[in-house]
């Protein structure tokens, strides 16, 4: 029988949940509405593709918390790769892209506000305070980089074939470079592992105060 701290986990994922696919929803349909939308782009984007991860992560961990008293370890794979990269999207969206113009139509402002700054916020908090949350090996970290590897692969060979590059960063025409780009991707991944490192750390922390076991 879960507790009632889960039974609160399981709204506040489902209430995350629900706030990004709301965003999602309204983006997508705004920029239909628009005659702005080109889901072959759309959809490249790092921050599109983590926020439908978002969705359907914490859809199933709320339906975790809801029926369980402690999430399992893929979840827990799932869960601080998601706190690794909403970190990283709110912190190289205000730091390298905020100030770049956009091209053509702008969705409504909230859209953009919430996935790249107010829900990787809340990612963070929830991976702090949520309850029945397992304790892993700091080595577990490596996982968190192979959809970002398997992303930049995508998108590096998607470019050069197209010329089209969702970020100016990795665009190895640009004033950086090929080793601009190179930097930014070896920087960024290095950024990645640290959060992932970060949320394990946590994550054991916790397990030691409650007396809990280190799982595999």
């Amino acid at each position: 029988m879960s507790t009632t701290s889960r039974k609160v986990t399981a709204v506040i994922r489902w209430g995350i949940s629900a706030w990004v696919l709301a965003a999602i929803v309204t983006q997508i349909w705004s920029e239909v509405a628009n005659n702005a939308f080109y889901p072959e782009k759309y959809f490249s984007y790092f921050t599109i593709q983590s926020s439908l991860i978002n969705i359907v992560a914490f859809a199933a961990g709320g339906y975790l918390a809801w029926t369980t008293v402690r999430d399992t370890r893929l979840f827990t794979i799932v869960r601080f790769s998601v706190f690794s990269y909403a970190i990283v999207t709110g912190v190289v969206y205000n730091a390298l892209l905020r100030n770049i113009p956009s091209e053509g139509y702008e969705p409504p402002a909230w859209c953009n506000e919430s996935t790249h700054v107010w829900v990787p916020i809340v990612i963070v908090l929830e991976w702090l305070f949520a309850s029945g949350r397992i304790a892993l090996r700091i080595r577990a970290m490596w996982w968190a980089l192979l959809y970002p590897l398997a992303w930049v692969g995508f998108t590096v060979v998607r470019g050069m074939i197209t010329g089209w590059w969702p970020y100016p960063f990795l665009e190895p025409d640009g004033p950086n470079g090929v080793g601009g780009v190179v930097a930014y991707v070896l920087g960024i991944a290095a950024f990645m592992s640290f959060n992932a490192f970060i949320a394990l750390v946590i994550a054991r922390v916790w397990a030691k105060l409650r007396h809990q076991p280190l799982h595999p």
